[in-house]
């Protein structure tokens, strides 16, 4: 499998793309006015204990105070496991916290007091004593050999994890990112002791350098950046972390990088509600904020053999793509999978094998815990830091969120009814010049007037409608009232024998031969003008009715 880097810089942003066999798998946006701020550690201040909730809620300086689970407050927690939280926090107390999931939506970020600080190699965690080892070093030899090492390196009271980057490397090259982590804590901890509180103590380094610490290693076949400062820049930052690595870094010199490669295409294909397979199958994603269903749909795909066949080979195919969408969406929290349905238990656990092996390639933590009786498969997925939807995309204001709207004909029903109570605030009045928009002016008047008319009947009173594009749709607002000739009046925007110029929108629904058009919601119908769509054509008003005019093309 081949894998690339691609990052393109813009002012505003710096984009890392990761491509597996030319496919968009991951995608990290920063911005240059909002950074990250995952692995940031701060001096805060307990603002308040929950013990209801075994929570506090930390000031560390943010727009709304950060989460703290009790089991996250280590390691007091550990020592302490039955305690309440308000035996071991009160309020007012300053903590060293670091955040571990940004904050997103109306929910503030969460932090732990169980720190760790990544370098090249490893990751030191000051404040617990403890082993691990990257879970992707799979050799148990290589796994023992590591152990042994980090036994040896591991400050006393400290925990070390050897990061996959370790695999292969002698204990030298190991102790000297574990002598820099060591420093870094010290400086970290004078910080402590000294200025206001909430305070920032350590910010993690930006995207570019993450990449190059944490992702860049000897299974990345390159790394193509597209402006030569960055490109520059990491070639240095390569020169301390890993020299062998630098030849690996190749500048883009053309336009586009993201284009060139199909990256922004992809991009947008991964904020489409429906992806389809390129066996003719298709996916829908649902996503809320907690939870995210996807459906599996055969589509176009017929198969060759058998309808058991054709179901498993579109499951096959879609347990790949969703790990794939899963991680290019960094969809996060619960998700449910509802693959069509298969009578074979063993194709069933091919489709989950798959895509267990699939889900292998996400360094973010996934845990797939088997389908359900009603044959849904349900797994969740960390959710650390905003969606890619979250991060490009924002509510409609119009359905806000629900991605529908109410249709014209529902809009034009409740402004009836809005009609109908303007009516009875103006018993006296025998006429009413109504404001409507546009977009339901003519369905509102109905064909020959006749919807119009039933409103009439019910309200008692004659009625005249004047498009406006100020006023929302399902809205109706009262222009003038009293009367009747002098509503007439003023309700009609042209009058007989006028000469104006006017754009035919299309041809008349029972007499194609002539043109229809519109003046703020009021039809002209345009004799011999049906053939003249979309053409501007000068007017003359021959004929006025309370719905509608007669005109004739000035010759």
């Amino acid at each position: 499998m081949e894998k690339e880097f691609l990052i393109n810089v813009t002012p505003s942003e710096t984009r890392m793309a990761v491509l597996e066999d030319g496919k968009l798998v991951e995608l990290s946006i920063e911005s240059s006015s909002a950074q990250r701020q995952i692995g940031n550690i701060y001096r805060g201040k307990v603002e308040n204990v929950l013990p209801g909730m075994q929570a506090a809620f930390i000031d560390i300086g943010m727009e709304k105070n950060a989460f703290l689970f009790i089991d996250d407050l280590l390691p007091e927690r550990g020592e302490n496991g039955s305690a309440s939280i308000s035996d071991l926090l009160r309020e007012g107390q300053e903590i060293i916290v670091q955040l571990v999931k940004e904050p997103m939506g109306n929910k503030g970020a969460r932090v732990v007091t169980n720190l760790t600080i990544p370098g090249r190699y490893l990751v030191l965690m000051p404040t617990v004593d403890y082993i691990g080892i990257s879970r992707r070093i799979e050799d148990e030899k290589e796994r023992e050999r590591l152990k042994k090492i980090a036994a040896h390196l591991k400050p006393k009271g400290m925990g070390l994890i050897i990061r996959t980057a370790a695999e292969g490397l002698q204990e030298e090259d190991l102790e000297s990112d574990r002598d820099f982590l060591i420093n870094l804590w010290q400086k970290i901890l004078k910080k402590t002791k000294k200025g206001p509180t909430p305070a920032l103590l350590f910010h993690d380094h930006d995207l570019l350098y993450r990449i190059l610490r944490d992702l860049f290693t000897k299974e990345v076949d390159r790394l193509i950046i597209d402006d030569l400062s960055t490109y520059e820049k990491a070639l240095d930052i390569l020169s301390g972390l890993g020299p062998h690595l630098r030849e690996k870094v190749k500048l883009f010199t053309g336009t586009s990088l993201f284009s060139v490669y199909g990256v922004e295409h992809q991009i947008e294909q991964a904020l489409q509600r429906k992806i389809w397979l390129e066996t003719g199958a298709y996916l829908v994603f649902d996503q809320t904020e907690a939870l995210t269903v996807v459906d599996v749909n055969t589509g176009k795909f017929t198969g060759s053999t058998c309808l058991e066949d054709t179901v498993f080979h579109t499951n096959l195919a879609a347990a790949k793509e969703i790990a794939r969408q899963i991680r290019l969406r960094n969809i996060g929290g619960i998700i449910i999978i509802d693959f069509i349905d298969m009578c074979d238990e063993g194709s069933r656990k091919q489709v989950l094998d798959c895509l267990a092996v699939e889900l292998q390639k996400d360094k973010v933590k996934t845990n797939i815990l088997g389908f359900t009786s009603l044959g849904l498969l349900e797994m969740t997925r960390k959710k650390t830091r905003p969606s890619l939807r979250e991060q490009l995309q924002q509510t409609c204001s119009c359905c806000e969120g629900t991605g529908y709207k109410y249709s014209l004909e529902t809009q034009t029903a409740r402004a009836e009814r809005r009609i109908m109570e303007l009516g009875a605030d103006y018993p006296k009045a025998e006429a009413l010049l109504v404001g409507v928009n546009p977009a339901i002016a003519a369905l509102l008047i109905g064909p020959g007037g006749a919807r119009l008319g039933s409103l009439e009947k019910m309200t008692k009173k004659t009625i005249f409608i004047r498009g406006k594009d100020e006023i929302p749709l399902a809205e109706a607002r009262i222009i003038a009232a009293g009367n009747k000739d002098h509503i007439q009046e003023s309700a009609l925007p042209v009058k007989e024998g006028e000469e104006l110029e006017l754009e035919v929108l299309e041809p008349h629904l029972n007499n194609p031969a002539d043109g229809i058009a519109r003046l703020d919601g009021y039809i002209i119908d345009i004799e011999n003008a049906g053939g003249l769509v979309g053409q501007r054509v000068k007017v003359k008003i021959e004929k006025l009715f309370k719905t509608y005019a007669k005109a004739v093309i000035c010759h």
